[in-house]
């Protein structure tokens, strides 16, 4: 795994103990539920193949969920106590695949100049 992996899948352990830590047990294992059916529905939304586990799914509709819940809070759509709904953390949990997928994307790389052989280049038209 490349680094910027092992950040992302830390900053999801965190938040996941954050969240456990102000939920009850049964609570926590419906949070833990709802975040895998969110994170399932995240991907197959966003276009592109995405190489994610069920650990790391269920992450990303966790966080999603999570930050939905903050950002709705913060503007005023959810009070104190209420959770994100399924459209929101839904919608949290695409912009953290979105952001995840560019971090975690792959570059092309051309062999070094004196391994390149007619096959790297297009033919020439005559």
């Amino acid at each position: 795994m490349r680094p910027i992996e092992n950040i992302v899948i830390a900053i999801g352990i965190v938040l996941a103990v954050l969240a456990a830590v102000t939920l009850s047990s049964f609570h926590l294992i419906w949070f833990i539920i709802f975040g895998f059916i969110v994170g399932l529905v995240a991907r197959a939304i966003m276009p592109g193949r995405q190489h994610l586990s069920v650990l790391r799914t269920t992450l990303l509709g966790m966080i999603g969920s999570l930050l939905a819940g903050w950002f709705g809070r913060a503007v005023g759509w959810y009070g104190p106590g209420d959770g994100a709904g399924f459209i929101v953390s839904t919608i949290g949990a695409i912009s953290v695949l979105a952001i995840y997928m560019r971090a975690t994307r792959r570059r092309a790389v051309l062999p070094p100049i004196e391994k390149r052989g007619e096959r790297d280049f297009p033919s020439k038209v005559a």
